[in-house]
């Protein structure tokens, strides 16, 4: 058994069934070794961007890591902006990234690169493997280190995938679970929600899942407190049963007003809330700097548990909690917009679904409707690097076949890795993506305007770096092409008879929808 072999099946018997790739000559050793180990299956992507990204859509739905498999350092380069989103959002990942025989370094061949200083940024924990005896050791101690939220990254030079591991594969490791939070805290929690402070109890992390939002609800009647949700939560199922909770507003202006006059801030598994980005005269922090912050739960900690012991410390278990019932909005017509998008989207999918949201500015109005339709799961951009939503979805479907996925998309964003498309067609995924044709970058027309600069007015040359028409990308031939069923919609009416065709069927499809901005 070769390392590469050894790897692998050290993987696998720790339950890290999918790996993303796309190999190079270095990775060919890693490759052969599929053919050993049939328990892995490999998915194949046309960038690394998209792998990456995928990798993050899987291990928020899979609960668990995936592996990648990049070619050097200007591989794992590629794929960077999309390992940021996932160490964000508190995803496992285990990244291979292949490198030179350790015998060829000192020849400073093309490719050679600092491949440890490239991965830490966005890396937890980073190892090289130096001998074929080790690798097996070191692939698990990266499913130990990757855990349920961390990101690890392993570099496998190409003669110690080849060379023969006289130790064979590792056996199970040990992970550790999310760890119960003191009991101390679920104290200081319960003496400051009984002080009768004007409190707000802030979730997020790694998911806010329909338990965590039924407790909140529930601590929130017995006390009288404020319950939000982060702006970008990993994870969050919304819909029917789901808690009546908002989120906190995206603009910091929204944001700052909406919580001012709070005097405690309860953290669980979200962090101190500040604005994405600095706006002159606008403070960073969002809530107030004279309020007391707590943290009941990080995100790495059981958060589910401690509201469970806090409501049960507070009584609170036997309220009912508030939730949403099923409201389904009527069907839109006419000329189409964002907003009757996300009316025939909320109206038409179904129970269980998976939201991907990178719907920027318009995908705000989708959510003005998804919060009362029938229960699925949302994920979110939880890191700002955009082109993640069609690699996201591509993993979020690898990881629930029998789940309906339904991407919302910005064409700016979606041009970032839209070779997903092709792998959606070649993996048969039951995925619906909805491409937001607006031809602008419309998230930064409407920050230009809030940064201020040139009096938020842009000029010629600034207005045509915001603006991605002239020409129109043709969507619906860029899936035809990559083997994707595509279709374009401009009234209301064509979306949803496209749209409500689309989860009546299985497998990829796109809707190219025609809409002018939001802002």
């Amino acid at each position: 058994m070769n390392g590469a072999e050894s790897l692998l099946t050290t993987l696998t018997n720790n339950g890290i069934e999918v790996c993303f790739t796309n190999p190079g000559t270095s990775e060919m050793h890693f490759v052969a070794a599929l053919d050993e180990v049939p328990e892995m299956r490999c998915v194949l992507c046309l960038f690394e961007g998209v792998l990456s990204g995928a990798a993050d859509g899987y291990a928020r739905m899979a609960g668990k890591p995936a592996s990648t498999l990049l070619h050097l350092g200007p591989g794992l380069g590629n794929a960077l902006a999309n390992i940021h989103n996932a160490k964000k959002g508190f995803s496992p990942m285990v990244n291979i990234v292949g490198d030179h025989a350790t015998y060829h370094l000192e020849y400073d061949a093309p490719l050679t690169s600092d491949i440890e200083g490239i991965a830490g940024p966005v890396s937890h924990w980073v190892h090289t493997s130096t001998s074929s005896g080790d690798i097996a050791r070191d692939a698990a101690e990266a499913v130990r280190q990757a855990g349920v939220s961390r990101v690890a990254t392993l570099m496998l030079p190409a003669d110690v995938s080849w060379s023969d591991n006289p130790n064979g594969p590792e056996a199970v490791v040990e992970v550790a679970t999310p760890p119960s939070v003191p009991v101390e805290r679920i104290e200081e929690a319960v003496t400051a929600l009984q002080s009768g402070a004007n409190t707000l109890i802030l979730l997020g992390g790694r998911e806010v899942g329909m338990p965590h939002g039924h407790l909140a609800d529930r601590i929130a009647q017995a006390t009288g407190a404020r319950v939000l949700i982060e702006v970008l939560p990993a994870k969050i199922a919304r819909g029917e049963g789901t808690a009546n909770i908002d989120r906190l507003a995206y603009l910091a202006e929204l944001a700052i007003d909406s919580i001012r006059d709070i005097e405690q801030l309860i953290l669980v598994g979200a962090a101190d809330p500040v604005s994405f980005f600095a706006y002159p005269g606008v403070p960073s922090a969002i809530a107030p700097a004279t309020a007391r912050r707590m943290v009941l739960a990080g995100p790495r900690d059981d958060t589910e548990g401690a509201l469970t012991g806090l409501a049960e410390a507070l009584g609170a278990m036997a309220t009912e909690p508030r939730v949403h019932a099923l409201n389904l909005p009527d069907l839109p017509a006419g000329e189409l917009d964002a907003a009757k998008v996300g009316m025939a989207i909320a109206h038409h999918m179904p129970e269980n679904a998976i939201l991907v949201d990178e719907g920027i500015t318009c995908g705000m109005m989708v959510n003005m409707f998804t919060g009362t339709a029938r229960y699925h799961e949302q994920l979110s951009q939880t890191g700002g690097s955009i082109g993640w939503g069609l690699p996201a979805a591509l993993g979020a479907a690898v990881a629930c076949p029998d789940r309906k996925v339904v991407c919302i998309e910005g064409d700016g964003s979606a041009m970032y890795t839209i070779q997903a498309l092709w792998s959606m067609a070649r993996e048969n995924t039951d995925i619906t993506v909805v491409i937001f044709s607006n031809r602008k970058y419309s998230i930064l027309e409407m920050e230009y305007g809030r940064t201020g600069a040139r009096d938020g007015v842009p000029g010629p040359s600034a207005a045509s770096t915001l603006n991605i028409g002239s020409p129109d990308m043709d969507f619906v031939a860029m899936a035809r092409g990559m083997g994707v069923q595509a279709d374009r919609a401009t009234t209301a009416e064509a979306f949803t008879m496209l749209f409500e065709q689309a989860m009546a069927q299985r497998g990829p499809r796109l809707i190219d929808a025609i809409v002018p901005p939001v802002f």
